[in-house]
């Protein structure tokens, strides 16, 4: 069996390097993409089996890739890979049409074989994402009213958000990021103000209360 034909889309240049050293050997990646539209560019350019997707791009995210790919290509398939585990970005894609969402930390042999399946149709989730589809099917997580709070976060400010709410330090979510210490002291200042916070400790409850952690 011929390998499977992917694009990696990521607005992480390091990023996109990592994935491409350590699953290239396994999979031909075919084109690569930064933000939104060099990103439909090089699927539709391409025709891949899949498509490994940042969730948070520039120039509207990787649902807006989603749909403007799926307009032309319906049967081109997605695998959301995202720093992110919040119950919010996992049912957005999916409801975007992606077969599947696994987290950054994934090894290099899991995420090739979640590659192969996807592109033989099946749907993939890390264990902890499957629950958060369950819940939003079951009517579990109320999405409307975390949407709601969250869209006055810009997308940056969302994965700080969560970070500092998992326990990171501010050098560890700098590290994560690839931004300075002093631009994640900004956001978290921002995010405070925006959800009328006063500390990382209210963060942190409010975060927990959504299930965005």
């Amino acid at each position: 069996m011929s390998n499977r034909r992917v694009v990696v889309v990521d607005d992480h240049d390091m990023f996109r390097a990592g994935v491409r050293s350590e699953i290239g050997a396994s999979v031909d990646i075919v084109g690569e993409g930064s933000d939104v539209d060099t990103a439909v560019k090089a699927i539709v350019g391409t025709e891949p089996d899949v498509v490994l997707l940042d969730v948070h791009l520039p120039g509207g995210g990787g649902t807006e890739v989603m749909k403007q790919v799926h307009q032309r290509h319906p049967e081109i398939k997605f695998l959301a890979l995202s720093v992110s585990d919040a119950a919010e970005d996992v049912i957005g894609v999916i409801r975007a049409g992606a077969r599947g969402y696994v987290t950054k930390n994934i090894s290099g042999a899991e995420l090739v074989d979640a590659i192969s399946r996807v592109a033989d149709g099946d749907a993939v989730f890390s264990p902890r994402l499957a629950g958060f589809v369950l819940d939003a099917f079951s009517g579990a997580i109320d999405i409307a009213s975390v949407d709601e709070d969250l869209d006055r976060l810009s997308q940056r400010e969302r994965e700080v958000l969560r970070l500092i709410a998992r326990g990171y330090a501010y050098k560890e979510v700098a590290r994560e990021l690839y931004i300075s210490v002093k631009t994640v002291e900004t956001h978290v200042s921002s995010v405070l103000r925006k959800l009328q916070l006063s500390n990382r400790h209210e963060l942190t409850r409010w975060a927990t209360d959504r299930r965005l952690v």
